[in-house]
């Protein structure tokens, strides 16, 4: 398995699926909606799949001597790779704003979401509904990527503006905490975002097994 993921990070990825990990460092901007660096993250992903479909690399992976579900296996563990890659740098983010800058005025007065494991939590939901909606509707056809691509956009953005309305709501203000305030609400939001990435990154890879299993390259 180390060989596929070899295989695409050197041959099938896009240099801008790497670049674009750097957009994990949005977390630090003050007055801006901080999971929009989730989005361009998963924008260089789509970049590879672009390359890769072009290049007809699903034919060429088919053609080694591996099983089909090991060529499904290896766009999922790429994607896993960059979408961890760009959290690491938003948790290292998340990290600094809630201890050295906690009581920065920039961020005091910010009146969109904070960096916190809430945040960090929505950010994972968000790259779940990416495997979901878009790597599992890419692999409905193995070629058209468009729609499945905007139906993405759609949903993160709406969901995105849930997730930054919901500290708006009377009650539920501690989601946007500074610092270590309600730090067990906020870690219990990012255990579940986390579970969630798991389960829909599973399921999104077993229902693309039976997909590519089906369809004649």
């Amino acid at each position: 398995m180390s060989n596929i993921l070899r295989k695409e990070m050197k041959l099938s990825a896009s240099v801008l699926s790497y670049l674009f990990i750097a957009f994990g460092v949005m977390f630090f901007l003050p007055g801006y909606p901080i999971l929009c660096g989730v989005f361009f993250t998963t924008l260089g992903i789509f970049q590879s799949f672009q390359n890769a479909r072009e290049a007809n690399d699903l034919v060429f992976s088919a053609l080694l001597p591996i099983a089909k579900r090991d060529v499904i296996k290896g766009k999922y563990l790429f994607s896993c790779f960059i979408e961890l890659a760009s959290f690491v740098l938003m948790t290292v983010a998340t990290l600094i704003r809630m201890t050295v800058l906690s009581g920065s005025a920039v961020y005091r007065g910010n009146a969109l979401m904070n960096a916190n494991p809430y945040a960090l939590g929505a950010a994972l939901v968000i790259f779940g509904l990416f495997n979901v909606i878009f790597i599992g509707g890419f692999f409905k056809t193995a070629y058209k990527f468009a729609k499945p691509f905007v139906t993405y956009i759609i949903v993160s953005f709406l969901a995105l503006g849930i997730f930054e309305a919901l500290h708006h709501i009377p009650g539920l203000d501690a989601v946007n905490a500074f610092g270590f305030d309600h730090i067990g609400l906020q870690l219990t939001a990012l255990l579940a975002g986390a579970a969630l990435y798991v389960v829909m990154t599973l399921l999104s890879y077993r229902k693309a097994c039976v997909r590519f299993e089906m369809i004649d390259l």
